[in-house]
């Protein structure tokens, strides 16, 4: 066969054995594919699966959920549904056993709190917030339990558990808080005694659970354990006996502590870190 009747055969050059060059595009012009797969709808952040309801409401986990599901024990608008996969609005009433739930997952995150940084809710004025340190931890909207002054570092929890974070504001609760301070100057002995015995403020005494200088540390530096929930009380006890505060931090707040947690980081709370502080009545 002659070359002149190579490009009669139709064959494909190159690789493919032939002579004939088949059609060729320049780079970015080839003929696009069409697409033929319909979009997909974006969800509705409003609708869910019965069984995911069920699990954030912290009944159960999600499998156990279905067998609930399935032995009819959860109704929706007051219908018991057994179908596995059954989708529900935010807006439906669904209780268990009838106990009525609550769909959004609760959820805990502790922050070590740097140095100026407000525990205010919004970015008031160009401030730096404490929740902005958190903002990549959900998107949920969370709420700090308390506060700290600005100038204070140290533990600070993020819920949307409003029912613990009523509880742990409580005057009641018995809360540990413990905090390591540094003065202006040396705190005297006879001081030291007026706090241990309870020192008046503002007309209310505040009874403290322990106080002792650090170790291997000038008398400058004392550490406090109180479980009193009126604000900035610390500093108002040292302020009262002339004293300034230059460093304040939370390390203790009830079983929670700075270990592993460095400043201006945050992590989630485990599932045991939880279930004490629901102890705290």
């Amino acid at each position: 066969m002659g070359r002149s009747d190579s490009n009669n055969d139709k064959r494909a050059s190159g690789r493919q054995g032939g002579t004939f060059r088949k059609k060729s595009y320049a780079r970015g012009n080839s003929p696009l594919k069409k697409n033929t797969e319909a979009p997909k709808a974006p969800s509705d952040p409003n609708v869910m699966r019965l069984n995911k309801y069920v699990a954030n409401s912290g009944v159960c986990s999600r499998r156990e959920a279905d067998i609930y599901i399935s032995a009819g024990s959860v109704t929706v608008n007051g219908k018991p549904v057994t179908e596995m996969g059954y989708k529900v609005k935010i807006t439906d009433e669904v209780k268990f056993d009838g106990r009525l739930l609550n769909p959004i997952k609760k959820e805990y995150v502790l922050l070590n709190k740097p140095k100026d940084f407000t525990t205010a809710s919004r970015n008031e004025q160009g401030r730096r917030t404490a929740l902005g340190l958190i903002s990549k931890a959900t998107k949920t909207e969370l709420k700090p339990v308390g506060k700290l002054s600005k100038d204070t570092t140290g533990l600070l929890l993020f819920t949307n558990d409003g029912e613990l974070t009523k509880r742990l504001n409580s005057p009641k609760n018995g809360l540990r808080k413990i905090f390591h301070i540094e003065l202006n100057k040396p705190l005297r002995s006879a001081d030291m005694k007026k706090i241990q015995d309870g020192l008046t403020v503002d007309e209310k005494v505040v009874r403290v659970q322990d106080i002792s200088f650090v170790d291997k540390a000038p008398k400058t530096q004392v550490g406090m354990e109180i479980f009193s929930t009126r604000t900035n009380i610390v500093q108002r006890i040292f302020e009262t006996l002339g004293y300034d505060i230059i460093k304040l931090d939370r390390v203790v707040y009830g079983s929670l502590t700075k270990k592993d947690l460095p400043r201006g980081h945050w992590r989630y709370l485990t599932e045991q870190e939880v279930v004490n502080l629901g102890m705290i009545k």
